[in-house]
Protein backbone atom coordinates (compact mmCIF):
# COMPACT_ATOMS: atom_id res chain seq x y z
CA UNK A 1 0.00 0.00 0.00
CA UNK A 2 1.27 3.45 -0.89
CA UNK A 3 0.58 6.79 0.77
CA UNK A 4 -0.58 8.11 -2.63
CA UNK A 5 -2.90 5.19 -3.35
CA UNK A 6 -6.69 5.46 -3.26
CA UNK A 7 -7.06 2.84 -0.54
CA UNK A 8 -4.65 4.52 1.89
CA UNK A 9 -7.08 7.23 3.18
CA UNK A 10 -9.58 4.48 4.03
CA UNK A 11 -6.86 2.52 5.84
CA UNK A 12 -5.72 5.61 7.73
CA UNK A 13 -9.19 6.60 8.92
CA UNK A 14 -9.85 3.03 10.11
CA UNK A 15 -6.45 2.85 11.83
CA UNK A 16 -7.04 6.14 13.64
CA UNK A 17 -10.55 5.14 14.66
CA UNK A 18 -9.56 1.81 16.21
CA UNK A 19 -6.50 3.45 17.79
CA UNK A 20 -8.64 6.08 19.51
CA UNK A 21 -11.10 3.45 20.76
CA UNK A 22 -8.43 1.07 22.10
CA UNK A 23 -7.24 1.04 25.72
CA UNK A 24 -3.97 3.05 25.88
CA UNK A 25 -1.90 0.10 27.14
CA UNK A 26 -2.91 -2.03 24.13
CA UNK A 27 -2.71 0.56 21.36
CA UNK A 28 0.72 -0.63 20.32
CA UNK A 29 -0.72 -4.07 19.48
CA UNK A 30 -3.30 -2.50 17.18
CA UNK A 31 -0.61 -0.41 15.53
CA UNK A 32 1.41 -3.58 14.93
CA UNK A 33 -1.58 -5.29 13.30
CA UNK A 34 -2.27 -2.22 11.17
CA UNK A 35 1.39 -2.02 10.15
CA UNK A 36 1.46 -5.66 9.06
CA UNK A 37 -1.74 -5.12 7.07
CA UNK A 38 -0.20 -2.06 5.42
CA UNK A 39 3.06 -3.80 4.55
CA UNK A 40 1.47 -7.03 3.37
CA UNK A 41 -1.18 -5.30 1.27
CA UNK A 42 -0.84 -6.48 -2.33
CA UNK A 43 2.12 -8.76 -1.55
CA UNK A 44 1.70 -10.89 1.58
CA UNK A 45 5.09 -12.53 0.91
CA UNK A 46 6.68 -9.33 2.23
CA UNK A 47 5.53 -10.32 5.70
CA UNK A 48 7.64 -13.49 5.56
CA UNK A 49 10.85 -11.50 5.22
CA UNK A 50 9.81 -8.94 7.82
CA UNK A 51 8.83 -11.67 10.27
CA UNK A 52 12.11 -13.51 9.69
CA UNK A 53 14.23 -10.43 10.38
CA UNK A 54 12.16 -9.66 13.49
CA UNK A 55 12.55 -13.21 14.76
CA UNK A 56 16.30 -13.21 14.22
CA UNK A 57 16.98 -9.99 16.11
CA UNK A 58 14.52 -10.91 18.88
CA UNK A 59 16.18 -14.27 19.57
CA UNK A 60 19.70 -12.88 19.16
CA UNK A 61 18.83 -9.93 21.37
CA UNK A 62 17.63 -12.22 24.17
CA UNK A 63 20.77 -14.33 23.83
CA UNK A 64 22.86 -11.17 24.12
CA UNK A 65 21.41 -10.74 27.59
CA UNK A 66 23.28 -13.86 28.67
CA UNK A 67 25.98 -13.69 31.33
CA UNK A 68 28.26 -15.72 29.06
CA UNK A 69 30.54 -13.52 26.95
CA UNK A 70 30.86 -16.27 24.31
CA UNK A 71 27.08 -16.57 23.92
CA UNK A 72 26.69 -12.81 23.74
CA UNK A 73 29.38 -12.50 21.08
CA UNK A 74 28.06 -15.43 19.05
CA UNK A 75 24.49 -14.09 19.12
CA UNK A 76 25.64 -10.62 18.07
CA UNK A 77 27.76 -11.88 15.17
CA UNK A 78 25.10 -14.35 14.03
CA UNK A 79 22.39 -11.71 14.08
CA UNK A 80 24.44 -9.18 12.11
CA UNK A 81 25.51 -11.78 9.56
CA UNK A 82 21.91 -12.92 9.08
CA UNK A 83 20.51 -9.41 8.66
CA UNK A 84 23.26 -7.74 6.64
CA UNK A 85 24.22 -10.94 4.82
CA UNK A 86 20.67 -11.41 3.57
CA UNK A 87 20.64 -7.78 2.42
CA UNK A 88 23.85 -8.37 0.46
CA UNK A 89 22.49 -11.55 -1.13
CA UNK A 90 19.24 -9.84 -2.14
CA UNK A 91 21.04 -6.93 -3.71
CA UNK A 92 24.21 -8.33 -5.21
CA UNK A 93 24.40 -12.10 -5.57
CA UNK A 94 22.83 -12.39 -9.02
CA UNK A 95 24.60 -9.25 -10.22
CA UNK A 96 28.03 -10.45 -9.09
CA UNK A 97 27.37 -13.93 -10.50
CA UNK A 98 26.67 -12.35 -13.88
CA UNK A 99 29.79 -10.16 -13.68
CA UNK A 100 31.92 -13.19 -12.76
CA UNK A 101 30.56 -15.18 -15.68
CA UNK A 102 31.18 -12.31 -18.09
CA UNK A 103 34.75 -11.85 -16.83
CA UNK A 104 35.87 -15.45 -16.38
CA UNK A 105 33.26 -17.74 -17.87
CA UNK A 106 32.57 -19.29 -14.46
CA UNK A 107 28.85 -19.89 -14.14
CA UNK A 108 27.12 -19.76 -10.77
CA UNK A 109 23.45 -20.59 -10.23
CA UNK A 110 21.15 -17.57 -10.15
CA UNK A 111 18.80 -17.21 -7.20
CA UNK A 112 16.32 -14.83 -8.81
CA UNK A 113 15.65 -13.18 -5.46
CA UNK A 114 14.10 -9.74 -5.27
CA UNK A 115 14.36 -7.75 -2.06
CA UNK A 116 10.95 -6.80 -0.66
CA UNK A 117 10.07 -3.11 -0.57
CA UNK A 118 11.86 -1.22 2.17
CA UNK A 119 14.17 -4.13 3.08
CA UNK A 120 17.27 -1.92 3.16
CA UNK A 121 15.59 0.37 5.67
CA UNK A 122 14.37 -2.17 8.18
CA UNK A 123 17.53 -4.28 7.81
CA UNK A 124 19.56 -1.26 8.91
CA UNK A 125 17.13 -0.64 11.78
CA UNK A 126 17.53 -4.27 12.82
CA UNK A 127 21.32 -3.99 12.66
CA UNK A 128 21.31 -0.81 14.77
CA UNK A 129 19.18 -2.58 17.40
CA UNK A 130 21.71 -5.39 17.67
CA UNK A 131 24.67 -3.01 17.82
CA UNK A 132 23.03 -0.81 20.46
CA UNK A 133 22.20 -3.90 22.54
CA UNK A 134 25.79 -5.14 22.17
CA UNK A 135 27.15 -1.77 23.30
CA UNK A 136 24.79 -1.66 26.25
CA UNK A 137 22.93 1.40 24.98
CA UNK A 138 19.65 -0.48 25.42
CA UNK A 139 18.44 -3.62 27.15
CA UNK A 140 17.29 -6.42 24.80
CA UNK A 141 13.54 -6.09 24.23
CA UNK A 142 11.64 -8.97 25.79
CA UNK A 143 8.24 -8.16 24.29
CA UNK A 144 8.47 -9.55 20.77
CA UNK A 145 5.43 -7.56 19.63
CA UNK A 146 6.92 -4.22 20.58
CA UNK A 147 10.18 -5.07 18.85
CA UNK A 148 8.16 -6.11 15.80
CA UNK A 149 6.41 -2.73 15.81
CA UNK A 150 9.80 -0.99 15.84
CA UNK A 151 10.63 -2.60 12.49
CA UNK A 152 7.13 -2.67 11.02
CA UNK A 153 5.74 0.77 11.95
CA UNK A 154 3.88 1.53 8.74
CA UNK A 155 4.73 5.21 8.18
CA UNK A 156 8.48 4.49 8.02
CA UNK A 157 8.81 0.90 6.80
CA UNK A 158 9.01 1.61 3.07
CA UNK A 159 11.52 4.47 3.04
CA UNK A 160 12.50 5.49 6.54
CA UNK A 161 13.60 7.48 8.43
CA UNK A 162 16.01 4.85 9.77
CA UNK A 163 14.79 5.19 13.32
CA UNK A 164 16.77 3.99 16.35
CA UNK A 165 15.32 1.56 18.84
CA UNK A 166 16.69 3.75 21.63
CA UNK A 167 14.23 6.50 20.69
CA UNK A 168 11.35 4.43 19.29
CA UNK A 169 10.88 1.66 21.88
CA UNK A 170 10.45 4.01 24.88
CA UNK A 171 7.53 5.60 23.04
CA UNK A 172 5.96 2.18 22.47
CA UNK A 173 6.39 1.16 26.11
CA UNK A 174 4.49 4.21 27.31
CA UNK A 175 0.75 4.62 26.91
CA UNK A 176 0.66 5.88 23.33
CA UNK A 177 -1.79 8.75 22.92
CA UNK A 178 -2.42 11.29 20.19
CA UNK A 179 -1.76 14.92 21.02
CA UNK A 180 -4.56 17.12 19.62
CA UNK A 181 -2.31 20.18 19.88
CA UNK A 182 0.00 18.67 17.25
CA UNK A 183 -2.71 17.60 14.82
CA UNK A 184 -2.38 20.76 12.74
CA UNK A 185 1.37 20.36 12.34
CA UNK A 186 0.88 16.69 11.46
CA UNK A 187 -1.65 17.51 8.75
CA UNK A 188 0.60 20.27 7.42
CA UNK A 189 3.47 17.80 7.05
CA UNK A 190 1.26 15.20 5.39
CA UNK A 191 -0.19 17.75 2.96
CA UNK A 192 3.19 19.25 2.07
CA UNK A 193 4.75 15.82 1.66
CA UNK A 194 1.92 14.68 -0.60
CA UNK A 195 2.26 17.88 -2.63
CA UNK A 196 5.97 17.30 -3.11
CA UNK A 197 5.35 13.70 -4.24
CA UNK A 198 2.31 13.80 -6.52
CA UNK A 199 2.55 17.39 -7.74
CA UNK A 200 6.28 18.08 -8.02
CA UNK A 201 8.13 14.75 -8.22
CA UNK A 202 5.56 12.91 -10.34
CA UNK A 203 5.21 15.84 -12.76
CA UNK A 204 8.98 15.99 -13.23
CA UNK A 205 9.32 12.23 -13.70
CA UNK A 206 8.04 11.97 -17.34
CA UNK A 207 10.60 14.50 -18.62
CA UNK A 208 13.41 12.70 -16.77
CA UNK A 209 12.34 9.20 -17.81
CA UNK A 210 11.86 10.11 -21.46
CA UNK A 211 15.28 11.76 -21.77
CA UNK A 212 17.20 8.95 -20.07
CA UNK A 213 15.29 6.33 -22.06
CA UNK A 214 16.63 7.80 -25.32
CA UNK A 215 19.88 9.27 -24.04
CA UNK A 216 21.73 8.37 -27.24
CA UNK A 217 19.24 10.31 -29.35
CA UNK A 218 18.17 13.10 -26.99
CA UNK A 219 19.48 16.60 -27.58
CA UNK A 220 21.99 18.13 -25.12
CA UNK A 221 19.37 20.62 -23.91
CA UNK A 222 16.82 17.85 -23.35
CA UNK A 223 19.36 15.92 -21.28
CA UNK A 224 20.39 19.02 -19.35
CA UNK A 225 16.78 19.74 -18.43
CA UNK A 226 16.32 16.11 -17.39
CA UNK A 227 19.38 16.22 -15.12
CA UNK A 228 18.13 19.34 -13.34
CA UNK A 229 14.61 17.94 -13.12
CA UNK A 230 15.91 14.67 -11.66
CA UNK A 231 17.67 16.49 -8.82
CA UNK A 232 14.33 17.91 -7.72
CA UNK A 233 12.35 14.78 -8.58
CA UNK A 234 14.39 12.56 -6.28
CA UNK A 235 14.44 15.20 -3.55
CA UNK A 236 10.68 15.79 -3.58
CA UNK A 237 9.92 12.08 -3.92
CA UNK A 238 12.10 11.07 -0.98
CA UNK A 239 11.59 14.07 1.30
CA UNK A 240 7.87 14.00 0.49
CA UNK A 241 7.72 10.45 1.87
CA UNK A 242 9.68 11.51 4.96
CA UNK A 243 7.36 14.45 5.62
CA UNK A 244 4.33 12.19 5.36
CA UNK A 245 5.93 9.53 7.57
CA UNK A 246 6.67 12.07 10.30
CA UNK A 247 3.23 13.65 10.00
CA UNK A 248 1.40 10.31 10.03
CA UNK A 249 3.36 9.17 13.08
CA UNK A 250 2.49 12.42 14.83
CA UNK A 251 -1.23 11.72 14.33
CA UNK A 252 -0.76 8.63 16.50
CA UNK A 253 1.35 10.42 19.09
CA UNK A 254 4.64 8.97 17.81
CA UNK A 255 7.75 10.97 16.93
CA UNK A 256 10.17 10.16 14.12
CA UNK A 257 13.45 11.94 13.51
CA UNK A 258 13.83 14.65 10.89
CA UNK A 259 15.26 13.23 7.65
CA UNK A 260 15.63 16.29 5.38
CA UNK A 261 16.49 19.91 6.03
CA UNK A 262 16.43 21.91 2.76
CA UNK A 263 19.49 20.11 1.33
CA UNK A 264 19.91 22.18 -1.83
CA UNK A 265 20.70 25.21 0.31
CA UNK A 266 23.86 23.53 1.64
CA UNK A 267 27.09 25.51 1.48
CA UNK A 268 29.27 22.44 1.22
CA UNK A 269 29.02 18.73 0.42
CA UNK A 270 29.82 17.83 4.02
CA UNK A 271 26.90 19.96 5.19
CA UNK A 272 24.68 18.36 2.54
CA UNK A 273 25.34 14.82 3.72
CA UNK A 274 25.77 15.29 7.46
CA UNK A 275 23.07 17.85 8.21
CA UNK A 276 20.52 18.07 5.43
CA UNK A 277 20.07 15.02 3.16
CA UNK A 278 18.85 11.62 4.44
CA UNK A 279 19.96 12.61 7.92
CA UNK A 280 19.03 9.28 9.50
CA UNK A 281 21.26 7.32 7.10
CA UNK A 282 24.13 9.76 7.55
CA UNK A 283 23.95 9.37 11.32
CA UNK A 284 23.71 5.59 10.95
CA UNK A 285 26.95 5.50 8.97
CA UNK A 286 28.59 7.96 11.37
CA UNK A 287 27.71 5.99 14.50
CA UNK A 288 28.06 2.42 13.21
CA UNK A 289 30.80 2.67 10.58
CA UNK A 290 32.78 5.93 10.56
CA UNK A 291 33.40 6.23 14.32
CA UNK A 292 34.12 2.48 14.84
CA UNK A 293 36.67 2.70 12.00
CA UNK A 294 38.42 5.43 13.93
CA UNK A 295 36.68 8.52 12.62
CA UNK A 296 39.08 11.43 12.53
CA UNK A 297 41.06 10.30 15.59
CA UNK A 298 43.87 8.42 13.88
CA UNK A 299 45.52 10.93 11.59
CA UNK A 300 44.74 12.46 8.22
CA UNK A 301 45.38 9.37 6.08
CA UNK A 302 43.06 7.21 8.19
CA UNK A 303 40.41 9.95 8.21
CA UNK A 304 40.44 10.11 4.41
CA UNK A 305 40.20 6.32 4.22
CA UNK A 306 37.29 6.23 6.67
CA UNK A 307 35.40 8.93 4.77
CA UNK A 308 35.76 7.08 1.48
CA UNK A 309 34.78 3.78 3.11
CA UNK A 310 31.54 5.35 4.32
CA UNK A 311 30.61 6.62 0.87
CA UNK A 312 31.54 3.39 -0.89
CA UNK A 313 29.31 1.48 1.52
CA UNK A 314 26.61 4.13 1.02
CA UNK A 315 26.85 3.50 -2.70
CA UNK A 316 26.39 -0.22 -2.11
CA UNK A 317 23.40 0.42 0.15
CA UNK A 318 21.74 2.56 -2.51
CA UNK A 319 22.16 -0.03 -5.26
CA UNK A 320 18.80 -1.61 -5.82
CA UNK A 321 15.78 -2.06 -7.98
CA UNK A 322 15.13 1.63 -8.54
CA UNK A 323 17.63 2.04 -11.37
CA UNK A 324 19.15 -1.42 -11.42
CA UNK A 325 22.10 -2.89 -9.56
CA UNK A 326 25.33 -1.81 -11.20
CA UNK A 327 28.66 -0.08 -10.86
CA UNK A 328 27.05 3.34 -11.20
CA UNK A 329 26.25 3.43 -7.49
CA UNK A 330 29.87 2.79 -6.57
CA UNK A 331 30.92 5.65 -8.84
CA UNK A 332 28.26 7.84 -7.25
CA UNK A 333 29.51 6.96 -3.77
CA UNK A 334 33.16 7.46 -4.73
CA UNK A 335 32.41 10.86 -6.28
CA UNK A 336 30.83 12.06 -3.06
CA UNK A 337 33.76 10.63 -1.13
CA UNK A 338 36.15 12.67 -3.30
CA UNK A 339 33.99 15.74 -2.69
CA UNK A 340 34.39 15.14 1.03
CA UNK A 341 38.15 14.81 0.60
CA UNK A 342 38.20 18.18 -1.14
CA UNK A 343 36.20 19.64 1.73
CA UNK A 344 38.63 18.28 4.30
CA UNK A 345 41.62 19.58 2.33
CA UNK A 346 40.19 23.09 1.98
CA UNK A 347 38.74 23.43 5.48
CA UNK A 348 41.86 25.25 6.78
CA UNK A 349 41.39 27.82 4.01
CA UNK A 350 37.81 28.53 5.09
CA UNK A 351 38.89 28.69 8.74
CA UNK A 352 41.60 31.21 7.89
CA UNK A 353 39.17 33.25 5.80
CA UNK A 354 36.69 33.37 8.67
CA UNK A 355 39.40 34.72 10.98
CA UNK A 356 41.07 37.21 8.65
CA UNK A 357 38.08 38.38 6.61
CA UNK A 358 34.91 37.58 8.60
CA UNK A 359 32.74 39.97 6.55
CA UNK A 360 33.75 38.25 3.31
CA UNK A 361 33.27 34.81 4.83
CA UNK A 362 29.72 35.75 5.88
CA UNK A 363 28.92 37.57 2.65
CA UNK A 364 25.60 36.47 1.14
CA UNK A 365 27.24 36.62 -2.30
CA UNK A 366 29.94 34.16 -1.30
CA UNK A 367 27.32 32.05 0.45
CA UNK A 368 25.24 32.01 -2.71
CA UNK A 369 28.24 30.94 -4.81
CA UNK A 370 28.98 28.12 -2.37
CA UNK A 371 25.37 26.94 -2.55
CA UNK A 372 25.48 26.94 -6.35
CA UNK A 373 28.78 25.06 -6.43
CA UNK A 374 27.59 22.47 -3.92
CA UNK A 375 24.33 21.96 -5.79
CA UNK A 376 26.12 21.40 -9.10
CA UNK A 377 28.60 18.97 -7.59
CA UNK A 378 25.69 16.95 -6.22
CA UNK A 379 23.91 17.34 -9.57
CA UNK A 380 26.89 15.82 -11.36
CA UNK A 381 26.83 12.77 -9.09
CA UNK A 382 23.06 12.37 -9.55
CA UNK A 383 23.70 11.55 -13.22
CA UNK A 384 25.45 8.34 -12.16
CA UNK A 385 22.72 7.63 -9.64
CA UNK A 386 20.00 7.88 -12.30
CA UNK A 387 21.78 6.29 -15.26
CA UNK A 388 21.35 2.56 -15.86
CA UNK A 389 25.05 2.12 -16.63
CA UNK A 390 28.35 3.96 -16.42
CA UNK A 391 28.38 4.17 -20.22
CA UNK A 392 25.01 5.92 -20.22
CA UNK A 393 26.09 8.36 -17.50
CA UNK A 394 29.26 9.24 -19.41
CA UNK A 395 27.25 9.63 -22.62
CA UNK A 396 24.80 12.02 -20.94
CA UNK A 397 27.61 14.14 -19.50
CA UNK A 398 29.57 14.17 -22.77
CA UNK A 399 26.56 15.24 -24.79
CA UNK A 400 25.72 18.02 -22.35
CA UNK A 401 29.33 19.24 -22.19
CA UNK A 402 29.82 19.21 -25.96
CA UNK A 403 26.48 20.95 -26.50
CA UNK A 404 26.90 23.71 -23.90
CA UNK A 405 28.16 26.36 -26.39
CA UNK A 406 25.06 25.88 -28.55
CA UNK A 407 22.44 25.81 -25.78
CA UNK A 408 21.97 29.62 -25.44
CA UNK A 409 21.07 29.85 -29.13
CA UNK A 410 18.77 26.82 -28.97
CA UNK A 411 16.77 28.08 -25.99
CA UNK A 412 14.88 30.71 -27.98
CA UNK A 413 13.60 28.15 -30.49
CA UNK A 414 13.32 25.00 -28.37
CA UNK A 415 9.83 23.40 -28.45
CA UNK A 416 9.15 23.48 -24.73
CA UNK A 417 6.13 21.43 -23.68
CA UNK A 418 3.62 21.93 -20.90
CA UNK A 419 5.58 19.37 -18.84
CA UNK A 420 8.73 21.51 -19.14
CA UNK A 421 6.96 24.72 -18.14
CA UNK A 422 5.02 23.09 -15.31
CA UNK A 423 8.18 21.50 -13.94
CA UNK A 424 10.12 24.76 -14.05
CA UNK A 425 7.37 26.68 -12.24
CA UNK A 426 7.11 23.99 -9.56
CA UNK A 427 10.89 24.01 -8.97
CA UNK A 428 10.92 27.81 -8.60
CA UNK A 429 7.97 27.58 -6.19
CA UNK A 430 9.72 24.91 -4.14
CA UNK A 431 12.96 26.88 -3.93
CA UNK A 432 11.09 30.03 -2.92
CA UNK A 433 9.33 28.21 -0.09
CA UNK A 434 12.56 26.59 1.09
CA UNK A 435 14.44 29.91 1.13
CA UNK A 436 11.65 31.35 3.29
CA UNK A 437 11.68 28.26 5.50
CA UNK A 438 15.44 28.53 5.96
CA UNK A 439 15.03 31.96 7.53
CA UNK A 440 11.88 31.25 9.50
CA UNK A 441 9.72 28.13 9.61
CA UNK A 442 6.85 28.22 7.13
CA UNK A 443 4.67 26.68 9.86
CA UNK A 444 5.45 29.66 12.10
CA UNK A 445 4.72 32.05 9.26
CA UNK A 446 1.36 30.38 8.64
CA UNK A 447 0.49 30.48 12.34
CA UNK A 448 1.14 34.23 12.38
CA UNK A 449 -1.06 34.91 9.36
CA UNK A 450 -4.71 35.99 9.59
CA UNK A 451 -7.05 33.03 9.52
CA UNK A 452 -8.46 33.76 6.02
CA UNK A 453 -4.94 33.91 4.54
CA UNK A 454 -3.89 30.75 6.38
CA UNK A 455 -6.89 28.76 5.20
CA UNK A 456 -6.52 30.13 1.69
CA UNK A 457 -2.99 28.67 1.69
CA UNK A 458 -4.28 25.29 2.84
CA UNK A 459 -6.99 25.24 0.17
CA UNK A 460 -4.45 26.24 -2.49
CA UNK A 461 -2.28 23.23 -1.62
CA UNK A 462 -5.30 20.91 -1.56
CA UNK A 463 -6.51 22.29 -4.90
CA UNK A 464 -3.04 21.80 -6.44
CA UNK A 465 -2.83 18.23 -5.13
CA UNK A 466 -6.24 17.35 -6.60
CA UNK A 467 -5.86 19.16 -9.92
CA UNK A 468 -2.14 18.93 -10.67
CA UNK A 469 -1.29 15.72 -8.85
CA UNK A 470 -0.54 12.59 -10.85
CA UNK A 471 -2.56 9.82 -9.25
CA UNK A 472 -1.32 6.74 -11.08
CA UNK A 473 -0.02 5.29 -7.81
CA UNK A 474 3.63 5.82 -8.75
CA UNK A 475 5.94 4.16 -6.23
CA UNK A 476 8.31 6.19 -4.12
CA UNK A 477 11.81 5.92 -5.57
CA UNK A 478 13.58 5.02 -2.35
CA UNK A 479 11.22 2.22 -1.33
CA UNK A 480 12.74 0.27 -4.23
CA UNK A 481 16.21 0.45 -2.73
Amino acid sequence: MLFNSLEFPIFLVAALGVFAASPPQWRWSWLLAASYLFYGWGNPANLTYLGAVTGVIYVCGLAMGSTSAAIRRSAFVAGLLAVLGSLFVFKFYDFLAGELQAASGVSLPRLGLVAPAGYSFYAFMAASYLIDAWRGDLAPERRAGQLALYLAWFPKILAGPIERATSFLPQVRSAIAADPARTISALQLIGWGLFKKVVIADNLAPVVDNAFAIAAYASPLELLIAVYFFAFQIYCDFSGYADMAIGLSRLFGMDLMENFRRPYLSRGVSEFWSQRWHISLGRWFRDYLYIPLGGSRSGAARTYFNVMAVFIVSGLWHAGLGYGVGWTFLVWGAMNGVYQWAGLATSPVWAALSQKAPKLAKSPWLGGLRILLTFHLILLSWVFFRAVSIDQAVLVLQKIWNGLPDIPGILAHYPFTADHLTGAVLIVLLLGIEVLDERRSVAERLAAMPRPVRWASYYAVIFAIVILGRWQGAEFIYMQF
